[in-house]
């Protein structure tokens, strides 16, 4: 009997409602859900493909464990016992950190992931954490927590109702958004054009959406902090500064036009590439729209001074008075609302209070930069890393440095990754735990709600039970936490307790803990218990979770969610300052010390080498960082992992689309097709990341079929971001050369 069942993609960030047409476990097909009211029927190709990851022949559906003789299956219970014991006596022997953690992009996709994983590394209890951050959008939270109190608290454009779209390194066509949860970005952008807005993108490519914009500036990669400085320059001295109504709330106005007074648009153009009248030009029309939005992605935040390139953006949008005002960047007003809920447990951000082992890079949000995390597996010493543990993420690929950190994951004494798929980096675990599919458990996006450019929930069940003996991710981490406590328990009272939060947790599941948080929300009817948690602490969550889901069921509960399966549109977005700021006196200082001394230390532009290439990554639709290359209907067609290099790049080194070329840094060398296009900036090429699947053990049969190579092999760890060391993978210098000539060159030398 065929049966409709409504669900929500979580394979990017856009949130679309699909509407499956299914026969028990047979998928029929998979369209947009014309009823959700945020999506409103957009459907991108990967929500087609999650059919393809739900029969995927590739996928664990049960652990197994490395044997002389190869992967054997084990029992849960087996699995569960072993990974805790053996990390447990790795840290009685070693040392607490000599365990590090890594989650991948994905875990933010999974709520059941999100809301037991801070229990787990409670439970670890080592320093050694790390995650997808320090690769994408830690120069954001950094700012955030600065300017706003609190790391997880982002401005989104309103881009529903703005007149001026500003997109700088980003590309929301192909990531359909990005920190800015935003379903059929092209429908709405050709909205904002129709009602006489203006899209201007400015990256070293004509992106996707460069295509669809008015207008589209080149600019040289790792240069946007140097344009940036000169649009506050020109906002400053043309007397274009209006705050508006947050004027009485900032600190550092005076401070700041200090600070960027010679930073003119004349002193970088020719660093930045783009003339000096363009440049100004950018800071009036920002300064003139009615309500203009300024957003910025991994162009920006992968780069050289990526820090102080994510806090001008917001002090751009904030100086032009288009911070919380509709049509700017605004809060948002979630439903499970992490930001005031991680504020209860004193989690709002934090920064430098300690430092790494090995290069002393400094801790952002309790996690050090994956920079340094091969070395800390490989330098002897104390602290140094014994054992592993990764949830959801491929780091071999998705990092710098990959080819060292195959060498570091090899050499440990023991790794256990909770991933569904023998990759690049879970070839080397000891024990991998596979969680349910996507179609497997139920699907709520805290984090993507909370960065949406509409205030909008929606719950949704699986489309199929739990398959026997199968575990959810917060079954899997739930598992590991209690074994762990319970390993560590020293008297009858602590293993009482642990017991009692487990059958707790349990009895909860995922979906009782969503149902908590709407209720602790802002549409919920118990957000005064918040209160009671502030001052009694989250040990005391058990026992107000229980009064709060006995108690008054007036307000947003999972119920009445489930009740709406398209979801619901709580409104568009609203001002909410200072009510919304975390900052101690709920005000906003526009030059924080870290920023000045971070100003202070910027080198001076200078002029790039005729004959310097820089390589920038690229993203593609079809893709999602470094996985979904395993479905077929995905990576068909003509092949992605290539150089795209500008015409004239092309002539002077005397190759043809499709030629192949060698990419080299000190780190390593790549040999990739050439793609001769003219939407590349001369003098950069584009090479994507993700790929590289070519790597022995690995058990992905198509994504092995079109291998490609990894561009992150030959991107040095030892290149970082001045402030944070966060992993520079944007603006790389590079040599580039014809195949056919770095080969007769390596015969000449070999004589």
């Amino acid at each position: 009997m065929k049966q409709t069942h409504y669900h929500t993609c979580n394979l990017c960030e856009a949130m679309c409602g699909i509407e499956i047409e299914h026969r028990g476990d047979e998928i029929l097909a998979i369209r947009g859900d014309k009823d959700d009211p945020f999506s409103r029927g957009h459907i991108c190709p990967k929500a087609v493909a999650l059919q393809d990851l739900h029969h995927d022949p590739d996928r664990l559906r049960h652990p197994v464990k490395r044997t002389a003789d190869g992967w054997v299956p084990i029992s849960w219970d087996e699995a569960l016992d072993e990974t805790a014991r053996r990390l447990h006596n790795i840290q009685e022997v070693h040392g607490k950190d000599s365990v590090a953690l890594y989650f991948g992009n994905p875990t933010a996709h999974n709520h059941g992931a999100l809301l037991t994983l801070l229990p787990f590394v409670k439970a670890l209890r080592s320093r050694q954490r790390y995650s997808a951050t320090s690769a994408d959008q830690l120069p954001h939270m950094l700012a955030a927590w600065q300017l706003f109190g609190h790391q997880a608290l982002f401005p989104i454009p309103d881009v529903d109702r703005t007149d001026y779209f500003l997109i700088i390194g980003g590309n929301p066509l192909a990531s359909n958004g990005s920190i800015m949860t935003v379903p059929d970005v092209k429908g709405r952008l050709k909205a904002l054009q129709k009602r006489g807005g203006k899209v201007v993108v400015v990256d070293p490519r004509r992106t996707e959406t460069a295509k669809m914009a008015d207008e589209h500036h080149f600019v040289r990669p790792g240069t946007d902090v140097y344009l940036l400085l000169a649009i506050a320059q020109v906002l400053f001295e043309e007397l274009l500064v209006a705050p508006g109504k947050l004027d009485s709330i900032l600190d550092g106005k005076k401070d700041l036009a200090r600070l960027v007074v010679n930073w003119t648009p004349e002193k970088v153009a020719e660093t930045v590439g783009l003339p000096a009248g363009a440049i100004r030009k950018l800071a009036r029309d920002i300064a003139a729209a009615p309500r203009a939005a300024v957003y910025s992605r991994v162009g920006v935040t992968t780069s050289a001074h990526s820090t102080l390139s994510a806090w001008l953006v917001y002090l751009i949008n904030i100086l032009t008075g288009n911070l919380d005002r509709e049509g700017g960047v605004m809060f948002t007003r979630p439903a499970l609302d992490i930001v005031a809920l991680g504020a209860v447990s004193g989690d709002t951000g934090s920064f430098d209070r300690y430092r790494s082992r090995v290069h002393g890079y400094p801790e952002f949000g309790g996690e050090f930069p994956v920079t340094t995390l091969a070395d800390e597996m490989l330098t002897p010493g104390k602290g140094q890393v014994k054992a592993f543990v990764s949830h959801a993420g491929n780091p071999v690929l998705s990092c710098p440095d990959g080819r060292k950190l195959d060498k570091a994951l090899g050499n440990l004494d023991f790794m256990v990754s909770i991933d569904f798929y023998i990759n690049e980096t879970t070839r080397h675990a000891d024990i991998i735990l596979p969680p349910t599919g996507q179609l497997e458990h139920a699907q709520f996006d805290p984090i993507f709600q909370a960065v949406a450019v509409r205030n909008v929930v929606k719950f949704t069940p699986p489309l199929v039970a739990k398959p026997e003996g199968a575990l959810h991710d917060w079954e899997i981490l739930n598992g590991l936490t209690t074994r762990l406590n319970r390993l560590r328990a020293r008297d009858r009272r602590t293993r009482l307790q642990i017991t009692a939060t487990d059958r707790f947790v349990r009895k909860l599941g995922d979906r009782g803990l969503v149902d908590l948080g709407l209720r602790l929300g802002p549409y919920g009817t118990a957000g005064k218990v918040l209160d009671d948690l502030r001052r009694d602490g989250l040990h005391s969550l058990p026992k107000v979770a229980w009064r709060v889901l006995k108690g008054e069921r007036k307000g947003l509960t999972l119920k009445k969610l489930l009740a709406e399966p398209h979801g619901i549109d709580l409104g568009p977005l609203e001002p909410m300052l200072p009510e919304r700021l975390y900052t101690r006196d709920q005000r906003i200082n526009l030059v924080p010390a870290l920023y000045f001394r971070a100003l202070q230390g910027l080198p001076a532009p200078r002029p790039v080498a005729p004959d310097q290439m820089l390589m920038i990554g690229r993203r593609h639709i079809r893709s999602n960082n470094s996985w979904m290359h395993n479905s077929q209907r995905l990576v068909k067609g003509k092949g992605r992992c290539n150089v795209m290099i500008h015409p004239e790049d092309a002539e002077r080194l005397a190759v043809a689309d499709g030629d192949d070329l060698v990419v080299s840094t000190p780190s390593g060398t790549l040999t990739l097709p050439a793609w001769v296009c003219d939407d590349i900036m001369p003098g950069v090429i584009s090479v994507p990341h993700g790929w590289g699947h070519d790597r022995e053990g690995v058990k992905l049969g198509v994504a092995r079929r079109v291998a490609g190579q990894s561009v992150n092999d030959i991107i040095g760890s030892n290149r970082v971001e001045a402030v944070t060391a966060m992993a520079q993978l944007n603006g790389i210098p590079v040599t580039v050369e014809p195949a056919k000539a770095a080969a007769t060159k390596r015969r000449k030398k070999a004589r």
